[in-house]
């Protein structure tokens, strides 16, 4: 047999290499936060020519194609830890704390626009980010941070769902049971990814329509005061009895994998990151359906607040309402009416758990696939990711489940673990989005800079004293002291160390830090 000519082996190589190429082409797709065939394509539907040097006229067209990310988003600001966090404040508060609700709401709008930016201006979500900016140690040690912040909100979205499904099967079935269901479900919705974005979407909006309402409804059984509700929300009061319920309603707002979760969402609508033109319009309609989702959000969280406030403000029982018992105080306090109010709430806190870990669910897989490079199919991902959230509450609702109390506990230990991380997730999205060199033009502006860096501050600082609170309540004896203090000196030190690599700092600041701060930084 004679051997191939050189010009046969070019041929060949030519080919191999191209079909390597192609290979690497489809696992690369695999890891995208969408793939090509799965985005939405946004057309032009009222201009037969559009210039490309000038942003488009407004479109409400355009804008239903743009609707979407924002209300799946904004499911994290209405998971059953918020929920609790609302009538707690609502019965131990009353109306004093709508205004904070109010501007806590504010103040994650504000980092969503910023997350949101950062995905449509590079076309990469912020864990991709990450990975390529942070040294390789910093970059693992901010994947733990976020996967333990998911973990902890997986744990209380699972339970608040399965606490609904034992209230509407009248105790039928157990917690546990009801943790087994819900991870089921979860894969039922996302299995509806297959048939597009859009269906996935609109199972949303039915979830969203059912919290909206049913709580609306509560509202209405219960009655609250108009002119106490309004002065609420424009009187800002504070009193010591209540600052813990105001941490709470802050720290509530902001869920570090949200953070992660929204910059990769936006990238489910095709934009071309070289078109500035395209950018700005998408950024702009994006800043519209964000807004819009938030404020129902808000309004969802103001009905929950005030039905609690009206019912139980200053009686015996408002110390001891939590997620377990909400529904049996409801019942006793409006009793049952054609619909009875346990079961409206049992539904609104269905929704309201079902949907969020859905959501929790889909951020596992952009934090992990992002920080780590995985190569995995989304099925494989999504099964890892909702296992490790899973297994540990299946464990958690078994052992907790003895009491209503030991519930309360534990929602209060996994608060504070998530207050833990939020500094991970709004450092580096404050220090990407401020970058020329990653955003381009879309860097945000020294006024909007100050702006972000201060809220992001006052967002650590309430967190921080939540922390403190909770350590000087909880922790007792020195083995633990010394524990506690040892993690949180490592746990400011890497603080430092992200802030003095955001530029945020004076450069005379950051020249007084240690040298392993600045030698670490220059790498």
């Amino acid at each position: 047999m004679s051997s191939p000519s050189p010009e046969e082996d070019s041929k060949q190589g030519e080919e191999e290499e191209g079909n390597r190429l192609l290979q690497r082409e489809e696992e690369d797709e695999e890891e995208a936060a969408y793939e090509a065939g799965e985005k939405i394509a946004v057309v032009d539907f009222d201009f037969e020519t559009v210039d490309e040097s000038t942003v488009p006229p407004f479109s409400w067209k355009k804008l239903w194609m743009f609707t979407g990310p924002g209300f799946l988003m904004s499911i994290a600001f209405l998971d059953p830890g918020n929920l609790e966090g609302d009538l707690q404040a609502g019965a131990i508060a009353g109306y004093s704390l709508l205004w904070l609700l109010m501007w806590a709401t504010f103040m994650g709008l504000l980092i969503q626009l910023l997350s949101l930016r950062v995905g449509v201006a590079t076309g990469r979500h912020l864990a991709e980010l990450c990975r390529d900016h942070y040294p390789n140690w910093a970059r693992l040690v901010l994947w733990f941070m976020a996967e333990v912040a998911l973990i902890g909100a997986d744990i209380q979205e699972v339970i608040g769902s399965a606490i609904a499904i034992q209230i509407l099967s009248r105790g039928l079935f157990p917690l546990w049971v009801g943790v087994l269901i819900t991870a089921s479900d979860c894969f039922f919705f996302l299995f509806l990814e297959n048939y597009g974005v859009r269906k996935l979407e609109a199972a949303f909006a039915v979830l969203i329509a059912t919290m909206a309402l049913s709580f609306a409804w509560m509202f209405g059984d219960a009655r609250p005061s108009g002119k106490e509700l309004m002065m609420g929300i424009l009187i800002p009061r504070l009193s010591s009895k209540t600052i813990r319920q105001a941490v709470g309603v802050v720290g509530c707002v902001i869920m570090p994998h949200n953070v992660f979760l929204h910059s990769a969402l936006v990238q489910s609508r095709k934009i071309d990151p070289q078109k500035k033109v395209r950018v700005q319009e998408a950024l702009n309609y994006y800043t519209i359906e964000s807004s819009v989702a938030l404020t129902v959000s808000f309004m969802i969280n103001l009905f929950v607040t005030t039905v609690f406030a009206k019912g139980f403000y200053g009686t015996k029982q408002a110390d001891s309402i939590g997620l377990v018992n909400a529904g049996q105080y409801l019942e006793e306090k409006y009793g049952g009416g054609v619909f009875p109010i346990l079961y409206i709430w049992g539904i609104g806190l269905l929704a309201a758990g079902q949907s969020s870990t859905i959501t929790g669910t889909y951020a596992g897989q952009f934090i992990m696939g992002g920080f780590l490079d995985l190569r995995l199919k989304k099925w494989l991902r999504a099964l890892i990711t909702r296992s490790c959230a899973i297994v540990p509450t299946i464990v958690v609702a078994i052992a907790f489940n003895r009491s209503e109390g030991s519930l309360d506990v534990l929602n209060e230990w996994l608060n504070v673990l998530q207050s833990m991380q939020i500094p991970f997730a709004l450092i580096p999205l404050l220090t990407l989005v401020s970058s020329e060199q990653i955003m381009g033009t879309f860097k945000i502006g020294p006024v909007l800079e100050r702006v972000a860096w201060t809220v992001a501050v006052l967002i650590i600082v309430i967190n921080g004293y939540l922390l403190v609170d909770f350590f000087v309540s909880e922790v007792n004896g020195l083995l633990l002291g010394f524990v506690a203090c040892s993690c949180t000196v490592a746990y400011v030190a890497f603080i430092v160390y992200l802030v003095s690599l955001s530029g945020a700092l004076p450069s005379s600041w950051v020249n007084r830090l240690p040298k392993g701060f600045s030698t670490i930084a220059g790498n």
